[in-house]
């Protein structure tokens, strides 16, 4: 398959992502014992976060991002506005454009209630396309996160550790 579909569909494979990524941590709760569990989604995408996932006591605001796994960009953007969420994080999903295999997770947040690491210094982020005279004009709001800042998840079982601490397992 080219990555034609991908460039074209970009909104249809982000959302396609989003359930294959939120049905993979509900099963895995499920099976730890956690079968009460929240997936909330905003009505606008301007508060930084696109899901917000509440499991054994914690509630999390998820910013997803995601690439393939073989590509090799250095930095995705994140809303400052995260920063005033109790328990933060920005999730790099890497996936595989063949299958949508999903993983490994490139990871950057705190532990379960912790708040997300300070963004305020980095990178300024820009506009992704030019203004009429071609000037990516500053995005104040958004910073970079350089690819090093984040962890490396290999895994769901993993991820929902990160994403909800630590609690009686099941066979996963």
């Amino acid at each position: 398959m080219s990555e034609l579909p991908h460039i074209q569909n970009s909104s249809y494979r982000e959302i396609l992502i989003e359930h294959l990524l939120v049905g993979e941590i509900m099963r895995r709760l499920w099976l730890r014992g956690i079968t009460q569990f929240e997936v909330l989604k905003p009505q606008v995408d301007d508060s930084g976060y696109d899901l917000v996932l509440e499991a054994n006591g914690f509630v999390r605001h998820v910013q997803l991002k995601s690439s393939f796994d073989t590509a090799v960009t250095g930095q995705v953007k994140a809303s400052l506005k995260l920063l005033s969420k109790p328990s933060a994080c920005v999730l790099w999903v890497r996936f595989d454009p063949q299958t949508f295999a999903l993983g490994p997770f490139l990871w950057f947040g705190g532990g379960p209630g912790e708040r997300l690491p300070d963004i305020t210094d980095f990178r300024v982020a820009r506009h992704t396309r030019g203004d009429s005279n071609g000037v990516k004009k500053e995005r104040p709001n958004q910073r970079f996160i350089p690819r090093s800042k984040f962890s490396k998840l290999m895994g769901f079982n993993e991820l929902v550790s990160q994403l909800f601490g630590e609690f009686p397992s099941a066979a996963v």
